[in-house]
């Protein structure tokens, strides 16, 4: 225990986002990677855990791919379910990443610095995680290699007019550009860590991940040249992802679907889920480390007011689509959406505005963002919230066309709720793996924030 965790009794209401006088570089290393030593009973009980869900997940597709996709529950025309569904809430998770360590870092907002690193992990895992549903989706995930444009000699190419070509091409961008950006910004830490370290495994491991950084002026200057220009590189992708998705849907003739405010909307909502998933991740990670002098109440309180702005912005893009749909002229949008609040999936699409429009107002109130419990069951509900705003938009169009003769009522299968499980254990596995590998918080950034030491003047 360092020493200012020894004179702290309790958070206080006045603390801010910097780190006291009186913390040393020392005691901020210790506390840092405290977390990578320690394979406690708690650590190996969840990922035990998170590994058994993963492998009933495992069990069941291996199912489906053996009796095929009619055990997953489709009832055409519900041919876009769950997996789907799982697609874009996981893209959507790995949005908060970029937004809080690229954008943000160009902008010099400090307060990212005892958070990013978290937000980034949780954008790669989120990313690995999404990308999987395309391929299970098309039934024969050893053929996903079909989707990538390269010269063959049967002479097959990708059709670039369908959406999932472009969200081949989405992910796998987003996914190189994270990536990179995430390994950068770890050099000096890795470092930090591979200096310390005693076990050859781990040093060989934080040797690779810290890229022969010695810590000369050459390497800061050409490592902050190198994270501004992928930081700059990262932004357009906050907004040009998430919105090639949306147009998966918009870009159809289906009610409900066809709509030019489904890319801010999509956005929005993507940003709101991910912080929201981001203050889920922190509030257990600070608690179990004594970490609270660190990730302060302030760094929280910021966090949640961006989960309150994006709130109002996805609540007021629920309210467009509702007067569109009543003051447009269509009549097959007028009915969808009575029909979504009231018919077959009425307690989807309210469990949908409840969580995402009017449990989030209570963010309002100062008391609310700077109690932990509280904030965590909040965006809990957010990210419920969320998952079931995709399944609404993508269910509920679909089980509603244009012909009502097709008219059906699409139940999600148990094979489609394993895999989904399965899905939430896989990102878990990844990231309690990071936690504890390596440093979750950047030290490098964080000391910067402290004060530096006085030279005491000769008698």
């Amino acid at each position: 225990m360092s020493e200012y965790e020894a004179s702290m009794t309790a958070e206080t209401v006045g603390v801010t986002e910097h780190l006291p006088a009186s913390y040393t570089q020392k005691a901020l290393n210790d506390d840092v990677f405290r977390m990578i030593g320690w394979p406690g009973r708690i650590w190996w009980a969840v990922f035990i855990l998170d590994l058994a869900i993963l492998l009933t997940g495992g069990i069941v597709l291996r199912n489906q791919i053996v009796l095929g996709l009619g055990v997953a529950g489709y009832t055409r025309p519900v041919m876009w379910a769950a997996y789907i569904t799982n697609f874009v809430f996981w893209v959507g998770i790995a949005h908060c990443g970029t937004l809080v360590s690229a954008v943000l870092y160009l902008f010099r907002s400090h307060f990212r610095r005892a958070v990013y690193r978290v937000a980034e992990a949780m954008t790669v895992f989120g990313v690995l995680t999404a990308a999987l549903f395309p391929l299970l989706h098309t039934g024969r995930p050893w053929f996903g290699y079909w989707l990538v444009p390269y010269p063959s000699q049967r002479g097959l190419w990708p059709n670039f007019r369908s959406p999932l070509e472009w969200d081949v091409f989405a992910v796998t961008t987003y996914l190189t550009i994270s990536s990179i950006f995430f390994l950068v910004g770890l050099i000096p830490d890795a470092a930090v860590a591979r200096d310390r370290a005693k076990h050859p495994a781990m040093k060989l491991l934080y040797q690779v991940f810290s890229f022969g950084w010695i810590g000369t002026n050459t390497n800061w200057k050409y490592y902050y040249g190198g994270y501004i220009f992928f930081a700059a590189m990262a932004t357009p992708l906050v907004f040009s992802v998430h919105s090639v998705v949306s147009w998966d849907f918009a870009m159809a003739q289906t009610p409900g679907w066809h709509s030019t405010l489904f890319a801010p909307y999509f956005v929005a909502g993507a940003i709101f889920s991910g912080v929201a998933m981001v203050i889920n991740l922190l509030i257990p990670i600070r608690k179990t480390f004594k970490l609270e002098h660190i990730v302060t109440l302030d760094h929280m309180e910021k966090l949640s007011k961006l989960v309150l702005l994006t709130s109002n912005i996805v609540a007021y893009s629920y309210l467009t689509e509702f007067f569109i749909a009543w003051y447009g002229p269509s009549k097959l949008e007028r009915d969808l959406f009575w029909y979504r609040f009231t018919g077959h999936y009425w307690w989807a699409a309210w469990i949908m505005f409840t969580c995402n429009a009017l449990i989030p107002l209570a963010l309002w109130f100062k008391p609310v963002r700077r109690n932990m419990l509280v904030l965590f069951i909040l965006c809990l509900f957010v990210n419920v919230g969320m998952w079931f705003e995709r399944f609404v938009i993508i269910a509920t169009s679909l089980a509603r066309p244009v012909d009502p003769a097709v008219t059906v009522y699409y139940r999600m299968s148990w094979t489609e709720a394993a895999i989904t499980a399965g899905a939430f254990a896989w990102f878990f596995m990844f990231f309690l793996i990071f936690v504890r590998l390596l440093p979750a918080f950047s030290i490098a950034e964080i000391k910067e924030t402290l004060t530096m030491p006085m030279r005491r003047k000769p008698a």
